[in-house]
């Protein structure tokens, strides 16, 4: 096989394995997310006066390996509106931005 061919091969490899590691991550997340969801539906944290606690960063900066994928979760959930942040690392869930989450869902 001629060696522009075995790079070229290469190439496309290592690109869709970069993909393929990108797609399962983004998958891992979004379970987490709706994990995360659940878990404040659950104890029906709708407001700010039933918020509740939730780990925002790492504890222990020297793990820096993808076991613990709840803090960047939590950080899309807040981003995109979905939760909202209340004092002394507590959380919220915006009530509308969910059942608008879950009317979607149920088109798909």
């Amino acid at each position: 096989m001629p060696v522009y061919i075995q790079i070229l091969l290469f190439v496309v490899g290592f690109v869709l394995f970069v993909f393929l590691a990108l797609y399962l991550g983004g998958l891992g997340i979004r379970r987490l997310c709706f994990k995360i969801i659940a878990e404040m539906e659950e104890s029906r944290a709708f407001s700010e006066a039933r918020s509740v606690p939730m780990q925002e960063d790492r504890q222990n900066f020297f793990r820096v390996g993808t076991k613990n994928m709840r803090p960047r979760a939590l950080n899309v959930l807040i981003s995109e509106g979905i939760v909202i942040k209340a004092t002394n690392s507590r959380y919220y869930l915006d009530k509308e931005k969910v059942a608008a989450l879950k009317n979607m869902r149920k088109k798909q």
